[in-house]
């Protein structure tokens, strides 16, 4: 009975936390769109976007349908399978779309109405140390590559295989979360203000980072072996940073910036989904 329950209890945080953080990269676009204007929040986000979550549905293709792969990691882990549900991999390919949607947005402006924003403001270029990251990564993953392919090991419990090719790759997805937010907490920080920067998006991604834990945790105890989670460091650490930024998110909107809501910018849409009676009270 108690197996019965977690394992609808691990489908059911799977699937709900796949729409929370999908339907997360709505708002953004939308609040752009409906204000004509990316100003207030950076290019940096949606541009490291993009190649975080082409590593992370990378990496769970590779988990779930290379055979090679699953035998690696079969070998490194008790002769187990990997956690990686099919509803990671649908939420990475969701992911990728929507991101790139808004990334073009902040790159081709006029084609989608908005006005051009100065080269001077504070997150209209994307930040050389963000370039420095994605450089870095593609570095990372190469060299990986490299070592593998000309160690012709053949036992991959003791020395380097192509599956740590591809947990190079999931590492560049831990990597991008660790570090896409700073931008936007900065800029916020500068501006003294959350405008611009969707709160919704936040709320729905810390929903979904908590379920993603939680379904990792449920299908390794179901496993009876923690190697499921140390087995898939990408979700579990993709779930606790987005967690932790997003509380950082609201606690500037809610309470730091509270009363800062509409500088520096003039426009009243701080949210798509703002009922009117919340913007009345915002006004006065």
């Amino acid at each position: 009975m108690a197996v019965s329950f977690l394992l609808a209890a691990s489908w059911l945080f799977g699937w709900v936390y796949f729409f929370c953080w999908s339907f997360s990269f709505y708002p953004q676009a939308i609040l752009n769109w409906r204000r004509k204007s990316t100003t207030g929040s950076t290019i940096d986000f949606p541009a490291i976007n993009v190649m975080g979550f082409i590593a992370y549905f990378t990496s769970n293709a590779a988990f779930l349908f290379s055979s090679q792969i699953r035998r690696e990691y079969a070998l490194r882990n008790h002769g187990l399978t990997p956690t990686v549900q099919i509803n990671d991999l649908a939420f990475a390919g969701h992911a990728i779309v929507l991101t790139t949607i808004t990334l073009t947005q902040y790159l081709f402006p006029a084609q989608w109405g908005f006005a051009n924003r100065g080269k001077g403001e504070h997150g209209a270029r994307m930040s050389s140390w963000i370039k420095g990251v994605i450089v870095g990564s593609l570095l990372g993953v190469g060299v990986a590559a490299l070592i593998v392919s000309s160690s012709h090991n053949e036992d991959p419990v003791k020395g380097w295989a192509w599956i740590d090719v591809i947990y190079a790759v999931s590492y560049v997805k831990v990597v991008i979360t660790l570090v896409k937010y700073m931008p936007q907490v900065i800029t916020n920080y500068r501006n003294q203000s959350t405008r611009g920067w969707s709160i919704l998006q936040i709320l729905l991604d810390l929903g979904g980072g908590i379920l993603s834990v939680s379904q990792l945790l449920i299908d390794s105890y179901l496993q009876g072996d923690w190697s499921g989670v140390t087995g898939n460091p990408v979700k579990l650490a993709l779930g606790n940073f987005s967690t932790f930024f997003d509380v950082i998110f609201i606690v500037q909107h809610y309470f730091l910036y509270r009363g800062n809501r509409r500088k520096p910018f003039g426009d009243m849409e701080d949210d798509p989904l703002l009922t009117d009676s919340s913007r009345e009270e915002r006004i006065d």
